[in-house]
Order: C-alpha cells, then sequence, then structure tokens
C-alpha cells in the first residue's frame, strides 16, 4: 500500500467519508518534516511526513496539539490521525490558510487565558521534541528541580557529547549550583506551554484569528513562553502590553528570561554546532555577574 493511499484511507475512516486526493502540493515544513497540502476537491488537509521510526514525535504533537485545542483559548491546527505505511510516517492536520496578519491584542490575551490551564506537576505525562532533539518532560512537583534537570541538565550532558567547551560546561554546572537565587520569592504554577514560541510558529488567518503551531508542549512557567517570543526578533510591544494588563508577570522576570532562553541557545548548539557556543557562554556568565 502507497503511503498517500494509506493517508485517503486514515482521513476516510476518521472522518466516516469517502477521500480519494485529486491535488496534492508540497509546501514549506521546515527542516525537519515534509509538508504537503492535499485536496479532494472539497476538503484540504495538511500533513506532514516523516520516517517511519519518528512516529511518536507526530503521536506527540497531535496530542499536544488536541490538548491546546480543548481550552479553547490560542487557535491551533486539530489534528485528524497519524500513522506509518512502509518506510514513512504521517500526520493530518487541519488545513488553515495563514495569510492573515494576527491582532496582537486578541493574541496576548487568548495565550494568557490558555496559560491560566495549570497541572499538578511540572513536565508531562511523555517526553516529545524541541526542534530534533528529544525533550525530557518527567513530572516533577518542584520547578526548580525540574528546570534544573530535564532542561539546562539535559542540553548541558548532550553539550559535553556534541564536543563544547570546557568553559561551556564550567558556566553550565556554575549557573545550575545557583539557580535558586534567581526564583527567590517566585513560585510559578504548572501553565500549559506551547514550549517553542517564537515567530516561525506563529501566524494568522485572513480574520486577523492568531494561530500557533509546532509546539514542545509541556506545563511549566508561563515565562517560557513569554521569554522565547523576544529570542529571534520578538512580537510588537502590542502584544506584550496586552499581555501584562490581562496577567502581568512578576518581579525577576528579566533574568529569568535569560536562563529559559539559554535552553533554546543550548539547543540550537547541540543542533546546529558551535555558532551559538558563543551566545551559550555570554549568556551564563552574564547571569552569573
Amino acid at each position: 500500500m502507497s503511503l498517500w493511499y494509506r493517508v485517503e484511507k486514515a482521513i476516510a475512516e476518521h472522518t466516516a467519508s469517502p477521500y480519494k486526493i485529486t491535488k496534492q502540493q508540497e509546501i514549506g515544513g521546515g527542516c525537519i518534516n515534509s509538508a504537503y497540502k492535499i485536496s479532494d476537491g472539497k476538503k484540504d488537509w495538511f500533513v506532514k511526513t516523516n520516517t517511519a521510526s519518528l512516529i511518536d514525535m507526530f503521536a506527540t504533537e497531535a496530542q499536544a496539539l488536541n490538548e491546546m485545542a480543548a481550552t479553547n483559548t490560542v487557535r491551533v491546527p486539530q489534528a485528524l490521525c497519524y500513522g506509518t505505511e512502509g518506510n514513512y510516517s504521517y500526520l493530518v492536520l487541519e488545513f488553515l490558510d495563514l495569510t492573515g496578519s494576527a491582532d496582537m491584542t486578541v493574541f496576548a490575551r487568548q495565550l494568557a487565558a490558555m496559560h491560566r490551564n495549570s497541572a499538578a506537576t511540572f513536565g508531562w505525562h511523555r517526553s516529545n521534541v524541541i526542534g530534533s532533539t528529544q525533550q525530557k518532560n518527567n513530572q516533577s512537583k518542584d520547578w526548580l528541580d525540574f528546570w534544573r534537570t530535564e532542561r539546562l541538565g539535559f542540553q548541558l550532558q548532550l553539550a559535553e557529547k556534541n564536543a563544547c567547551s570546557r568553559e561551556l560546561l564550567k558556566q553550565g554546572e556554575r549557573l545550575s549550583d545557583c539557580l535558586d537565587e534567581f526564583f527567590a520569592g517566585y513560585q510559578p504554577q504548572a501553565s500549559m506551554l506551547h514550549g517553542d514560541l517564537w515567530s516561525g510558529n506563529f501566524a494568522a488567518l485572513s480574520s486577523g484569528e492568531a494561530v500557533i503551531f509546532d509546539p514542545a508542549f509541556y506545563y511549566g512557567d508561563r515565562e517560557c513562553d513569554i521569554a522565547m517570543t523576544k529570542l529571534f526578533g520578538g512580537f510588537s510591544q502590542q502584544f506584550y502590553t496586552a499581555y501584562a494588563e490581562v496577567w502581568p508577570l512578576e518581579s525577576g522576570y528579566e533574568k529569568r528570561k535569560t536562563i529559559y532562553n539559554l535552553y533554546h541557545i543550548l539547543n540550537h548548539f547541540n543542533l546546529f554546532g558551535a555558532g551559538y557556543e558563543a551566545q551559550a557562554v555570554a549568556m551564563m556568565r552574564g547571569l552569573l555577574e
């Protein structure tokens, strides 16, 4: 059975309606997956494909998107189904025409509302990915323990395997030892997070409704999402003003922002190489000073 015949069958099974692809168009899917828009002339779907061994990546993405969608806050593409056929895995998502310009005030309020959804523990019941790196989500009731182990510690372990400098490891160990100082008097709730919220994972419908996608989902400090929006270009000031109006960030955020974004810079080092090492070291030195 071909991959696309399997996709047709899966769509038909999950919609209880026959589906025959009459048009298939490859579109941008980032640097990890291949992506396609398919149609039967009546209904369009967005399909991601990869190797069969990465089916768990699609399974966790589907579950994350549907968990986010269930909050009725920020719009996300809903996941219909996923599976494998031969050497391939696939994920079928709602197709959204992302050609609009977002109302950033409404988006900020929606994101704050999503962050209000909380869990009893930090993390998630399964690991997933950040980019193509494994993201471990072993649950903990202690946010600092979770961050020190599952985020900073795990990335430093990967960096050592990827032949980082001794200086990077030294600064990482020093920062890990004194993390408590940045959280004095601050106890975040375990908020529902997108987890990889930069401008590349954000767009809008023609109506102006914001859409977020490609999550690295878990429950953690909402400041993680806000911090990442500033890492690669940033959102408009309108967004930050509107978010602060409905749920102001607490004292100490500016320093914690660097701690949270360090995770992503270390991940970029582990994914893309030495070009990010100096930035990671500078971030840690700045915090330790």
